[in-house]
């Protein structure tokens, strides 16, 4: 039934009310963080790149927050859950909750960050994608990537040169837990090696570690590369490594010549080491080439004569064409053996008439009868002939 003119609707009292329950029960929309940008809903961006103010990752990001960037920051070190409300001075919360549920992607490039503690990103179950690249790392924790059960993809470039050996111990410890990776960045660090833990990662399709200082990967690399079962095995980026093409780079040779498709950068791959196969392909190569010297116990092919099949046939050619440059000689010669013996015959001659002319005015200067007269006599002195009677 319709209310009546001057009465008041059913909703009449309950509106006020209503509306005050629905204020409570609605959050209100969070603040974007100090010098940060945000990007709307439904999948909340943030990009903060405020210079060497910030030292830590902001606390106010908005807990529906999806993707985070921080660049150019000065954050150096990485405290323990920095992202969960983790103690600035290093002392991690005494509740330290889940504070970024919804968090997939978290770009830290660029922060000068040189130490990141066990257990710093703490607090973000749902992390898929982490970037730590161009950060000086000098101390990484061995739990440092705990508490990410959905990371599948870590990117580590031009972050690694800095540490030494006990950061890449280090490194291969964090990488241990993290079964659900698939795709992993090691491009730039000066590696000599690989991570083994990053080689027996159960789930990985792609490792990056082009730019590097690997000489080779040895037998047992190659064999934890393989996967059994149904599990394909991961794509390798080898490109810009200075490889020694000595005996013991055989095996990579074979390998690569039967899973070329897993190293898609192969055709790049060349050698710095030994000197003769300088910047030479190394699927151009023979297995033969690939040689050791006795004194190269490790088979680095360092300095070694590799002179191979090609080298000696270049050998073989150019005596070919000397041999032939001197037959045709002799040939021209044979051909013009009378205009030859005519020039030597005129030659020859004229030789003979030049001696003979310098013999006959050598015999007109000895000749007595053709001395020049004699100096004229002394002051005084007078010449008479014999008839003068004088």
């Amino acid at each position: 039934m319709a209310p009546r003119a001057g009465q008041p609707g059913l909703w009449g009292p309950l509106l006020p009310g209503l509306l005050l329950v629905a204020a409570a029960l609605s959050r209100p929309a969070a603040p974007c963080p100090f010098q940060c940008y945000c990007f709307g809903s439904p999948k909340l961006l943030l990009s903060c790149a405020s210079g060497a103010e910030l030292r830590q990752p902001p606390r106010d990001v908005p807990p529906d927050a999806r993707n985070l960037t921080i660049v150019g920051a000065n954050l150096t070190v990485l405290r323990a859950a920095a992202f969960a409300g983790g103690d600035a001075d290093g002392e991690e919360a005494a509740t330290v909750g889940v504070r970024l549920p919804l968090l997939t992607a978290l770009r830290l490039t660029h922060n000068n960050i040189e130490v990141v503690e066990d257990g710093a990103f703490d607090g973000l179950p749902s992390l898929a994608a982490l970037d730590l690249s161009h950060n000086p790392l000098r101390t990484l924790g061995g739990g440092a990537f705990r508490g990410l059960p959905a990371l599948r993809s870590l990117q580590l470039n031009h972050a690694l040169d800095r540490g030494g050996p006990a950061l890449l111990d280090a490194l291969d410890a964090a990488l241990a837990p993290l079964a659900e990776l698939h795709l992993l960045g090691l491009a730039g660090n000066s590696l000599s090696r690989l991570p083994p833990a990053a080689l027996r990662l159960p789930r990985l399709e792609q490792l990056d570690a082009h730019l590097n200082a690997l000489a080779g990967l040895s037998p047992d690399e190659l064999r934890a590369l393989e996967r059994h079962g149904d599990l394909p095995g991961p794509r390798l980026l080898l490109a810009n490594n200075p490889l020694r093409c000595g005996c013991a780079a055989r095996p990579l040779l074979a390998w690569l010549r039967n899973a070329t498709e897993r190293v898609p950068d192969a055709r790049r791959l060349r050698c710095a080491a030994p000197r003769a196969l300088l910047d030479r392909p190394l699927l151009d190569l023979d297995e033969a080439r690939l040689r050791c010297a006795n004194g190269d116990p490790d088979g680095r092919g360092e300095d070694v004569d590799t002179a191979g099949p090609e080298l000696e046939a270049s050998y073989v050619f150019f005596g070919l064409v000397l041999a032939l440059i001197g037959l045709i000689f002799l040939m021209v010669l044979y051909l013009n053996r009378r205009g030859i013996q005519r020039w030597m015959r005129n030659l020859r001659e004229a030789c003979r008439d030049q001696m003979e002319g310098y013999h006959y005015r050598y015999e007109q200067d000895a000749d007595p009868r053709r001395a020049p007269a004699t100096a004229a006599a002394p002051a005084g002195s007078r010449a008479t002939s014999p008839g003068s009677g004088l």
